[in-house]
């Protein structure tokens, strides 16, 4: 004969969960739950570059070379002689050596934005939050332009004002130069840094991709530079013509020759590239691990 078994008692529910129907139909968290958006990896995005010391020292140094180097050599130019003649020069034109400087510190920022991320871990983090990988790349690609336009717009504007007040016997420059000079040369700063960013993002590691894009920016006109034979001459000028130096250049109609781009023809060059540089890191970003 067996002895009866007593049902064992079971434990009492944590109050959380109690209150029938589904198990967590006695909780409401205060966090409000809503569909996330682009509006939300860019606020993510915006935080963590204003964030990041390494943002302010190299615009700082960006603005220090543009600001600096435009505004010295318009006073060496300018008390370089008793009268100076400027001939037909802009003088929105001296500006174009502060900014050839400066776009190290861009390309520099634009590949820290994503390549760091990989170097030290956040990038898990960065994707854990925002599953949507374009999503991601798309947040960077906007604030990063936006800060680099922003901030190279102001520079290069008041290195025009400047200019034009410190040469006051050089002509004054028309509203196509001055678009030129200040929307069209903040434009494509912005966008060789927005091309610098994806590229940190296909190689993953920052030294080697602010290492390739130094690489582009002055090694095609090092080379031209060297190329004496006859037989090359099509290529040596092509590598000058479409240098980025030169391509700079023609905002500022200080071009290295006659031939190649004019006009505005460096911006549609400039967002070709990064056209196709941002649909090869978008592919890349969802077929890799991280």
């Amino acid at each position: 004969m067996s002895t009866p078994q007593h049902p064992t008692p079971q434990p009492t529910a944590p109050p959380w969960q109690a209150g029938g129907g589904p198990s967590s139909a006695g909780y409401t968290s205060p966090i409000p739950v809503v569909r996330t958006h682009l509006g939300h990896a860019i606020a993510s995005e915006w935080t963590k570059i204003r964030s990041v010391r390494s943002t302010l020292w190299t615009l700082g140094v960006f603005v220090v070379l543009v600001v600096g180097i435009g505004v010295a050599v318009a006073a060496l130019v300018s008390n370089s002689a008793a009268e100076p003649d400027y001939g037909d020069e802009s003088p929105l034109s001296f500006g174009f050596f502060g900014v050839l400087l400066g776009i190290m510190c861009v390309i520099t920022l634009g590949v820290l934005t994503t390549a760091s991320e990989y170097g030290t871990g956040m990038i898990r983090t960065t994707m854990t939050a925002c599953p949507s990988r374009a999503r991601v790349l798309a947040a960077k690609s906007i604030v990063f332009f936006a800060v680099a336009f922003t901030v190279t717009f102001v520079s290069v504007l008041l290195v025009g004002l400047a200019d034009v007040a410190m040469l006051g016997g050089a002509r004054q420059p028309t509203g196509a130069e001055w678009l030129k000079a200040t929307v069209g040369v903040s434009l494509y700063v912005a966008l060789l840094g927005l091309i610098s960013l994806l590229v940190g993002s296909v190689i993953r590691h920052s030294a080697g991709a602010i290492t390739l894009m130094i690489a582009l920016v002055l090694a095609p006109l090092v080379i031209a530079l060297f190329m004496f034979s006859r037989a090359l001459e099509w290529l040596r000028d092509g590598l000058f013509e479409y240098s980025i130096p030169n391509q700079l250049g023609v905002f500022y109609s200080t071009s290295l020759s006659d031939t190649g781009p004019s006009g505005w023809d460096p911006l549609w060059i400039a967002i070709g590239v990064t056209a196709v540089a941002f649909a090869g890191a978008a592919a890349l970003l969802q077929r890799r691990d991280v």
